[in-house]
């Protein structure tokens, strides 16, 4: 059940020897990680917390999950960044087994998204998490305002308050003034984990629940995955591989990583891991630039530029195992497209011959590639995936010389944005 690292296709790019030269530096960021004095220390709350999270405190939010599912139709989860690409990428990955359909605003100001989405909801019985640390985050604090307003003429005060949660700082900030007037349930962010780190806080935990996903499987998962990662022992620490593995292609010339995926219900995996290492690593004129493919798709629009393009990336293969449907190829009498030689077989045998041509044809084109591989699509594995990156970013942040719980560049783009709308 443990996530399988594959690095074959590094031989010629990257050797052990490599490796061997950088173990000093991997030594050095796992001190510096487990003693909490590096860079950042400030922001380490993540690295314990799967052990931390109360079995009890998952029960009680499974139970509240329970009351809210029977008195709705439908849950908004308004959010943007760390506060909305870890859920939408969890109930994508599991497959839409959520009891309670969840939609998503505040990751965007569009004008067509919010109304189309409220129109469509207006019949609809609808429950609301709002989350932000500050609460003047813009996206997501003008779409809580809408639709707050929404919600207000369809519900009287005391039945509005039943249906707005709020997931904020636990002493300041605009979200949490709101909720001590409102007199919303509330839950904290802790103030030790940032946004991007966030998705097994109550940030990821408090939807992901009142939506009906596996949250204790997903918990599970990544306390597995704490035990497994927390280990110095490199020969069998795949985050560590992993992390030492781009480092040493960065140095190398390899300036982009694209993740590729042949399983569509990555796509939101792979936008919740573009935030998280292109957030913790673009910092002084550093950092890897994080793409992303879900194949056989993007092989019929991105193939070319990857097969014989420039040669400044690698790729990050991202697999499940075992796919949880078969569907079997049919034969057919006369074979007029040539394809009864995988008659009987099933469709995911196929998806896996074209990911291993698409590595090999990719490595013979001198793209490095390796494969990190879960064995099926489930909310332990999520949990297990999600700290994975998270300790692998961590000591990656450090090989690179940056400190990898910091933003302080998403700053730039806010204070002119504020200063346009005229606020303070």
């Amino acid at each position: 059940m443990s996530i399988a690292f594959n690095q074959d296709n590094l031989k010629g790019f990257v050797e052990k020897k490599d490796f061997a030269k950088i173990l000093p530096q991997i030594q050095k960021a796992h001190e510096l990680l487990e003693s909490k004095s590096g860079p950042g220390k400030e922001f380490l709350g993540w690295m314990d917390l799967p052990s931390r999270i109360s079995d009890g405190f998952i029960h009680d939010l499974q139970q509240l999950a329970k009351e809210i599912q029977e008195s709705s139709d439908a849950l908004i989860s308004i959010g943007v960044g760390g506060s909305y690409l870890g859920i939408r990428s969890t109930v994508e990955f599991v497959g839409g087994k959520e009891k309670l359909p969840i939609y998503y605003a505040g990751h965007n100001i569009s004008a067509d998204y919010l109304y189309n989405l409220l129109e469509s909801l207006k019949d609809k019985r609808v429950t609301v998490v709002m989350i932000s640390k500050s609460g003047t985050t813009t996206e997501p604090a003008i779409a809580f305002r809408v639709v707050k307003e929404f919600l207000q003429k369809k519900y009287k005060e005391l039945e509005l308050k039943k249906r707005i949660l709020c997931v904020s700082d636990g002493k300041k900030g605009a979200l949490k003034r709101i909720v001590d007037k409102m007199g919303y349930r509330s839950f904290v962010i802790p103030d030790d984990v940032g946004g991007r780190f966030s998705v097994l806080t109550p940030v990821g935990l408090v939807p992901l629940a009142m939506a009906g996903v596996d949250i204790k499987g997903m918990v599970e998962g990544a306390r597995k995955a704490q035990a497994e990662y927390s280990k110095i022992d490199f020969g069998k620490n795949a985050a560590y591989q992993y992390a030492a593995a781009r480092y040493l292609l960065y140095k190398k010339g390899k300036m982009i990583e694209v993740l590729s995926s042949f399983y569509p219900n990555m796509f939101y995996i792979a936008e919740w891991w573009k935030q998280l290492f292109g957030e913790s690593e673009g910092k002084n004129g550093k950092g890897i630039f994080p793409a992303s493919l879900i194949l056989s798709t993007d092989l019929h629009s991105m193939g070319q530029l990857m097969q014989d393009g420039q040669r400044n990336l690698f790729e990050t293969f991202l697999m499940i195992d075992k796919a949880e449907h078969q569907v079997l190829i049919p034969k057919e009498e006369e074979d007029l497209d040539g394809f009864n030689c995988v008659a009987g077989k099933d469709l995911d045998f196929v998806n896996k011959q074209a990911y291993r041509a698409t590595a090999m044809a990719h490595r013979e084109g001198r793209v490095p590639n390796m494969t990190i591989s879960v064995c099926q699509a489930d909310s332990f594995h999520a949990g297990q995936l999600y700290y994975f990156f998270e300790k692998a970013v961590a000591v990656s942040g450090y090989l690179l010389g940056v400190n990898p719980f910091d933003q302080p560049g998403v700053e730039a783009y806010k204070t002119k944005m504020f200063k346009l709308l005229g606020k303070s």
